[in-house]
């Protein structure tokens, strides 16, 4: 059994018109199962567009994307959401809450969605990711409720409640405090610590330091990647 979680393979992702824009160009890139990696860059870079190829919410002009060693870009859209709904968990800068559902019903969503657990074990799952993210007294509340970091955490339990092997945020920490942005991300630092695979887009410099794996992109490419403490250049850039 392969121990990489996520592969991209020759990836491009162009945009065609009057003028030709290529937001992705050429990338390669492993990820393992269990690691943390960041995908840092300059606006524009590249690397939200790359986030969403990985986590399939676009599709590439060229190339593959593997989620656990199955090819994608031949897939129809319905498997296409199959597998981000069961082996993807998302989160977003902006949480994404539905504000007429509470805190439980916006975790139920995907469950609901997957339909592979009866209305008991979904409840029960739910409470338990609000309870683990310390979010228990929480669970009936609407988004309107919570403060940033608390919405932004019931957003993680959503991303959790199919039990993905693979959860990619971006800039998840952008909208939040000081005190919410360490909370947030020490969760997703624990989540790869246990084992599920972690791809995060951020532009703060000290939380990507705390990654495994830091992949730079510039101009839809990787220019650079930092792993223990090293790093090395992979690609010139035109300065």
């Amino acid at each position: 059994m392969t121990d990489i979680a996520l592969q991209a393979v020759e990836l491009v992702r162009r945009i065609e018109g009057d003028v030709s824009h290529t937001l992705v160009n050429g990338i390669d890139l492993a990820v393992k199962k269990g690691e943390f990696v960041a995908i840092t860059g300059p606006s524009g870079s590249g690397k939200s567009s790359l986030l969403y190829l990985l986590g399939l919410l676009d599709a590439p002009t060229e190339g593959e994307v593997m989620i656990c060693g199955q090819p994608t870009s031949k897939l129809s859209e319905s498997d296409r959401a199959d597998v981000r709904l069961t082996k993807c968990g998302f989160v977003f800068q902006f949480h994404f809450l539905l504000p007429e559902f509470t805190s439980l019903d916006n975790v139920l969503l995907p469950m609901r969605a997957a339909g592979k657990m009866g209305e008991k074990e979904m409840h029960e799952r739910g409470l338990a990711l609000l309870g683990s993210l310390g979010l228990a007294e929480h669970a009936n509340k609407r988004p309107n409720q919570l403060s940033g970091g608390q919405r932004q955490r019931v957003a993680i339990a959503r991303a959790l409640a199919n039990r993905p092997e693979i959860i990619v945020a971006d800039e998840p920490t952008g909208a939040l405090d000081t005190k919410s942005t360490e909370q947030v991300f020490s969760i997703l630092r624990d989540i790869a610590d246990n084992g599920q695979t972690v791809v995060v887009v951020t532009h703060d410099p000290a939380l990507a330091a705390r990654a495994d794996r830091r992949i730079h992109i510039v101009d839809g490419k990787i220019a650079e990647i930092t792993e223990r403490g090293e790093s090395k250049q992979v690609c010139e850039v035109a300065g």
